[in-house]
């Protein structure tokens, strides 16, 4: 490349590729605004790996050469979300994590240990249940059981 310029192949998720010719000393921001004017919210790009969101950093900072590969994503809508600067996720703090846990991530697993109990009373107490109540019982639990199965 002439006069310190350096190709950079913009390559998106159908497998189309543009070339673009840029400086090493131009910002994230800078090529995004200059090669997709008026989507900058929307483009995200991606560069061995990681997720470049620091738009004011440079080529050259990120290590950005001759003929390397860019990947390109536009999302389907800008929202406020994509114009604000995620946290990096290395030095941002963790939060609390693990499952929520609601009224419907409990409800399954409160039904088979209502179910549990229930069948220890039949076992030890068979003389309460009637035929009737049995076949009941061996239905429901084995709606449950598919229904468990299917969920987890």
């Amino acid at each position: 490349p002439c006069s310190g310029l350096i190709k950079i192949r913009l390559k998106f998720l159908n497998d189309t590729e543009e070339v673009a010719v840029v400086r090493p000393e131009d910002t994230v921001g800078g090529l995004k605004s200059k090669f997709f004017p008026g989507q900058e919210n929307q483009m995200k790009f991606i560069y061995r790996g990681q997720l470049l969101q620091d738009q004011g950093r440079t080529l050259r900072s990120l290590r950005i050469t001759d003929n390397c590969v860019i990947h390109c994503h536009r999302s389907r809508a800008a929202t406020a979300a994509a114009a604000t600067v995620l946290p990096d996720p290395v030095t941002a703090a963790p939060e609390a994590g693990g499952l929520p846990l609601g009224a419907g991530n409990l409800l399954l697993p409160a039904i088979m240990v209502v179910l549990g109990v229930v069948w220890y009373f039949h076992i030890n107490y068979r003389q309460l249940f009637t035929a009737p109540a049995t076949v009941s019982l061996i239905g429901v639990t084995v709606l449950f059981s598919f229904l468990a199965f299917g969920v987890y």
